[in-house]
């Protein structure tokens, strides 16, 4: 599974991270994203250094999995472009809530709804 993670230098992404490491997520491939001040440095993830992209210019072809964790401007500006690009968003702001077309997901309540993703998105409060 090819991940990325955008904000993943804030607080929220960290505790992403960590949780993928600590459960042993199948992770083929991290790719971090955050804002163009973050991009360029490094940050370690599983033994390896990942250099953190500029999530704004970033080409997202490749990844599977785009956990977003950068707040509701930050996703509303972004996560149609990187669903188009063939990730499946799942987006922890505000942003998505009230959208009918993106499902808001409470795995404990209403997994299923996972699999009912018209615009590649899937919002988790």
């Amino acid at each position: 599974m090819r991940v990325g993670i955008v904000g993943a230098t804030g607080q929220v992404g960290g505790v992403m991270r960590s949780i993928l490491q600590e459960r042993s997520f199948p992770v083929d491939e991290m790719r971090l994203f955050a804002s163009a001040r973050s991009a360029g440095t490094s940050i370690q993830w599983n033994g390896q250094e990942i250099v953190v992209e500029d999530a704004s210019t970033a080409d997202f072809s490749g990844v599977d999995i785009a956990l977003f964790s950068a707040g509701k401007t930050t996703s509303l500006e972004l996560a149609e472009k990187v669903a188009s690009q063939g990730a499946l968003v799942i987006d922890n702001s505000s942003a998505w809530r009230m959208d009918p077309e993106v499902p808001l997901v409470v795995p404990e309540v209403n997994a299923d709804q996972v699999l009912n993703t018209p615009k590649g998105i899937i919002a988790n409060p």
